[in-house]
């Protein structure tokens, strides 16, 4: 396409192939200009998930020497990448990059130099990470009986990501167990999330009002059997990204569970779920106690036993970098006095039926034994009657 009144010559939709020397010719006069052309190209069309890997390829084409490039790449946080060169010619550069994160969604520039001929240019790319903005690794911590609710949030609308794509959310209790489904969603053409519910035996539910692109399971009152591992799963194209939340459980408990009588001992325990980081740890403790109050665990203890004497509000604590997590109390209710006194009149009430119980055996058992004597002296008395008796028909 010529250009007036400057005789300027675009050429629209660049090809490799278009790259030469290009002249200008004006009666005698002739200007000649070379192109150099580029050609940048990335994988997966710079559609990705987190942590995969984006491959790069950079051509070049000119109608003299291929220039040997610097190559420099710029994240869409301006941070300077130093790209893993996989093949190296004139013409062709391959490329693989890090892995890929959500936050490195946005513009990338390939910045490409020579000395000779002087090259100096910038190539702008786009590049989208569907995946999830939690850490790699979460872990959430609830009590016995509280309400809790898992959250995983997508980037897709943050990124304007309305391509399809699918996801499970599984859970299971160890790595080596069985797997459970609980849900499955998709993204709708409107770029909204549709969920379906899949098991019926677990109980749990899913929140209504949520933030856009958020995946929630609510467990309305949490069990100890609830902890472990749950999965959200994200499929696009037959790849998969993930991202973990484990759930660790408190409880609590006693033994004895009644009232704490005066001078009697009882044995508190707190346990976990699972396994704890090593900067976590439990630790017992009474409300408005003293030190002598206080027991911790030693690490990687999951389960914490503390013999108490006073009565009161006990409470277990799970610390993390010296932040609490959870804390679960338990009442330790004195007993009345007058359950002192029953005690005692049952204990003795109880020995003396005891002993009475025992008298009364012995006495009947003497009593038997008289019977069964004289049961067998009137047997022998019987049979020397007859004996007798024989003797005195004969004669």
């Amino acid at each position: 396409e010529i250009k007036t009144p400057y005789k300027q010559l675009w050429v629209r939709n660049l090809k490799l192939s278009d790259a030469g020397v290009y002249t200008c010719e004006y009666d005698s006069h002739k200007v000649r200009t070379s192109l150099h052309i580029f050609q940048l190209t990335i994988s997966l069309d710079g559609h990705f998930l987190q942590n995969e890997v984006p491959e790069l390829i950079l051509m070049q084409n000119s109608s003299g020497r291929l220039p040997e490039l610097s190559i420099t790449l710029f994240d869409s946080n301006n941070n300077r990448i130093t790209p893993e060169l996989q093949n190296k010619s004139r013409q062709k550069y391959i490329m693989s990059l890090k892995k890929l994160e959500v936050m490195d969604s946005g513009t990338w520039v390939c910045q490409v130099n020579s000395d000779s001929p002087l090259i100096n240019q910038n190539i702008s790319f786009d590049v989208k990470v569907l995946g999830f903005q939690n850490p790699d690794l979460e872990r959430k911590y609830a009590t016995v009986d509280s309400t809790v609710i898992l959250s995983w949030h997508l980037n897709s609308q943050k990124i304007k990501w309305k391509e399809g794509f699918t996801g499970q959310l599984n859970w299971k209790q160890q790595e080596s167990a069985n797997t459970h489904e609980l849900l499955d969603f998709n993204v709708t053409a409107q770029g909204q999330l549709h969920e379906t519910k899949k098991s019926s035996s677990f109980l749990f539910e899913i929140p209504e009002r949520k933030p856009e692109s958020t995946i929630e399971v609510k467990l309305p009152k949490v069990h100890f059997n609830h902890s472990g591992q749950y999965q959200c799963q994200l499929e696009y194209k037959g790849r998969h990204a993930w991202s973990k939340i484990e759930l660790v459980v408190m409880k609590v408990s006693a033994n004895p569970a009644g009232p704490l009588s005066r001078g009697a001992n009882m044995t508190l325990t707190c346990q976990v779920s699972g396994p704890l980081p090593p900067n976590a740890y439990l630790r017992w403790e009474r409300v408005n106690g003293t030190k002598m109050d206080i027991k911790t665990s030693k690490q990687h203890e999951v389960k914490l036993e503390v013999n108490i004497s006073a009565a009161g509000l006990w409470s277990c604590h799970l610390i993390e970098d010296s932040d609490r997590k959870i804390s679960l109390p338990y009442h330790v209710e004195k007993a009345p006095v007058w359950i002192k006194y029953v005690i005692i009149g049952a204990s003795v009430g109880g020995s003396l039926l005891a002993f009475a119980l025992g008298c009364l055996c012995i006495i009947s058992g003497i009593s038997w034994q008289r019977r069964r004597q004289r049961a067998k002296r009137m047997a022998q008395a019987r049979q020397y009657l007859l004996e007798n008796k024989t003797c005195h028909c004969q004669q």
